[in-house]
C-alpha cells in the first residue's frame, strides 16, 4: 500500500506538469483563434485538478522509492499519462473514439509517429502543436524528466533511471548525480533542438513547421503537420537538414554532452556505437539507392540516392517521417529499412529497438564462441573500447534479445489471427515495437493506422509501450519473485 501511495504521489506531480504543457497549446489556440481553445481549457483544468488531487491526497506517503516502485511507476506513467493527453483530441474531434485518441497519444509519447488522423493539414495549430509537444517531451523520456525533478520532492531517482535505461549506460565524464546527469542531457537536447529549428527556418520552413518538425526530428517521433509528411515540402535542403539532425538524435546524448564539454569531436570517433551506427546506415543508403536505380524506380542514381537516404535514415533511426511512398519500392528496400530500425539507434539516444550496443555485444559474443572452438583453453574477454564487458551484461543482453524477438513473434501472430495480411501485420508490429512509425501494406507511408479495428489498434498500442520501456520493465512486473522482499 505504501508503494502505491508513493507512485500516486509522483504520478500526480507528473500529471500537473502535463497540464502545464497544455497551457502552451491553450495560449496558441487563443492567439491563433483556431477554435480549439475550449478543448484545451477543459483539458488543462481536468488534468491539473486530477494531478493536484493525487499529489495532495498522498502527501504523507513514504519518501523512499523502492526498486519495485520504480519499475511500476515506469509502467504506470507510460500507460496512464496518455489517458490525460487524449482529452484535447477527444474534446475537439468527437468523431474519433477513445481508443483512436489513445493510440495517437501513445504514439506521440512513445515517439513512434504512427497516426490514425487524416486531414492533418487542416487541424488547428494548437492540436498539431500538442502532438509534437508529446513527441518532444518524451524524446529523452518522461522518466528522465521525472528523475530531474524528483529531488525537488525529496525522492531519489536512481531506480527510475535504471528502469528506463537497462543494460549498458555510459557515464564517463557525466555529472556524478543522476539528477545532474538528467539536467545536463536535457540541456544538450534542448540546445540541439533550437539549432534544428533555426536550420529548418533558414532552408524555407515557416516558424511553426520548423518548430514542429524539429520537435519530431530530435525526439525521433515522426509526427508531421502534413498528411504527406516531409514529402509536402519536396525540398532537398529540408531533407538534408532533417537527415543530419535525425542522425544526431540517434547517437547517445551522453556522447554529445562530452563533445560539448571537451569541445572536440574525438568522443564521436571513440564511441563504437556511434561509428558503427553511421557506417551501417550511410552504407545502406548507398546500397539501397543502387537497388532503386537498378530497378528503374528513379531515372538516375542521384535522385535514387536522395530519396533512399532520407527515407532509410528516418526509418533506421526510428523517427518515421516519409518523403516518398516506399511501400511501392522493390520489397528488399523497405524490408531492409525495417530491419535497420530494429538495431541501429544508440543507447542513450531517442531511438528504439534493440540498440546498437546490444547488437555489438551479441556479435562479439558470437565471435568469442567461434574462438572457443579453435582455442578451447584460451581465456577470452569481451571489450567495448577499453571497457571489459562482464558476463552479467552479456547474459542480460542475450535475455533481452530473446524477449525482443519472441514478443514480436507473438504480437505478429496475434494480428494475423485478427485477420490482417502478413505484410501489414509484420510491418505494423516492427514499426510499433521499434517506435519507428509507418509500416507497409495497409499501414504504409501513403496511408495510416486508421484502417485497423479497435483490437488491432490495442495490439499495436501494447507493442509501442512494450518497445518504449525496453520489455524488461514490463515483463518484470509479472514475475512473482520480483515482489518478494
Amino acid at each position: 500500500m505504501n508503494a502505491i501511495l508513493t507512485i500516486i504521489h509522483i504520478f500526480g506531480f507528473i500529471t500537473v506538469g502535463f497540464s502545464g504543457l497544455m497551457v502552451t497549446c491553450l495560449l496558441t489556440a487563443l492567439m491563433s483563434d483556431d477554435g480549439a481553445s475550449s478543448a484545451f481549457l477543459q483539458s488543462t483544468v481536468i488534468t491539473f485538478l486530477s494531478g493536484v488531487f493525487m499529489y495532495v491526497a498522498t502527501l504523507h506517503r513514504p519518501k523512499k522509492v523502492s526498486r519495485q516502485s520504480g519499475f511500476l511507476l515506469v509502467a504506470a506513467t507510460w500507460s496512464l499519462i496518455p489517458v490525460f493527453c487524449t482529452l484535447p483530441l477527444v474534446l475537439y474531434l468527437p468523431e474519433i473514439s477513445f481508443i483512436e485518441a489513445y493510440f495517437e497519444t501513445v504514439s506521440g509519447l512513445t515517439t513512434t509517429g504512427a497516426t490514425i488522423l487524416t486531414g492533418i493539414d487542416n487541424l488547428p495549430m494548437s492540436i498539431n502543436l500538442w502532438r509534437h509537444e508529446l513527441n518532444w517531451i518524451a524524446g529523452m523520456g518522461i522518466i528522465i524528466f521525472a528523475v530531474a525533478i524528483l529531488p525537488i520532492l525529496g525522492i531519489g531517482g536512481m531506480q527510475l533511471y535504471i528502469a528506463e535505461s537497462p543494460g549498458t549506460v555510459k557515464d564517463a565524464d557525466l555529472p556524478p548525480r543522476i539528477a545532474q546527469t538528467a539536467k545536463a542531457l536535457w540541456m544538450v537536447y534542448a540546445g540541439i533542438t533550437v539549432a534544428c529549428i533555426l536550420s529548418l527556418r533558414l532552408v524555407g520552413m515557416t516558424w511553426f513547421d520548423a518548430i514542429c518538425h524539429a520537435f519530431s526530428a530530435m525526439s525521433l517521433g515522426g509526427f508531421s503537420t502534413h498528411d504527406s509528411s516531409v514529402g509536402f515540402f519536396d525540398s532537398v535542403p529540408i531533407e538534408v537538414v532533417l537527415t543530419i539532425f535525425q542522425l544526431i538524435a540517434a547517437i547517445n546524448f551522453a556522447t554529445h554532452f562530452i563533445v560539448f564539454k571537451k569541445r572536440t569531436l574525438r568522443p564521436y570517433l571513440k564511441d563504437m556505437e556511434a561509428t558503427s551506427f553511421l557506417m551501417l546506415v550511410l552504407g545502406s543508403c548507398v546500397m539501397t539507392a543502387a537497388v532503386l536505380w537498378h530497378a528503374g524506380t528513379y531515372p538516375d542514381f542521384l535522385t535514387a540516392l536522395r530519396h533512399a537516404t532520407f527515407n532509410l535514415v528516418t526509418i533506421a533511426t526510428d523517427c518515421g517521417f516519409a518523403s516518398q511512398d516506399f511501400n511501392r519500392w522493390p520489397i528488399f528496400v523497405p524490408m531492409w529499412m525495417l530491419f535497420l530500425s530494429c538495431l541501429s539507434a544508440s543507447s542513450g539516444s531517442t531511438g528504439g529497438g534493440i540498440r546498437m550496443i546490444r547488437t555489438i555485444i551479441l556479435l562479439k559474443q558470437a565471435r568469442l564462441e567461434f574462438l572457443k572452438f579453435i582455442h578451447p583453453s584460451a581465456i577470452q574477454l569481451m571489450k567495448i573500447g577499453d571497457t571489459i564487458v562482464g558476463d552479467n551484461i552479456i547474459t542480460s543482453v542475450t535475455g533481452f534479445i530473446f524477449l525482443y524477438f519472441i514478443s514480436i513473434v507473438i504480437l505478429v501472430f496475434t494480428l494475423l489471427f485478427s485477420g490482417l495480411d502478413f505484410i501489414t501485420a509484420f510491418s505494423a508490429i516492427i514499426a510499433c515495437f521499434n517506435n519507428a512509425g509507418p509500416g507497409l501494406g495497409q499501414v504504409g507511408p501513403a496511408s495510416n493506422f486508421a484502417s485497423l479495428n479497435d483490437f488491432q489498434m490495442g495490439v499495436c498500442i501494447f507493442a509501442m509501450l512494450l518497445g518504449r520501456v525496453q520489455i524488461f520493465s514490463i515483463v518484470i512486473l509479472f514475475v512473482p519473485e520480483f515482489w518478494r522482499k
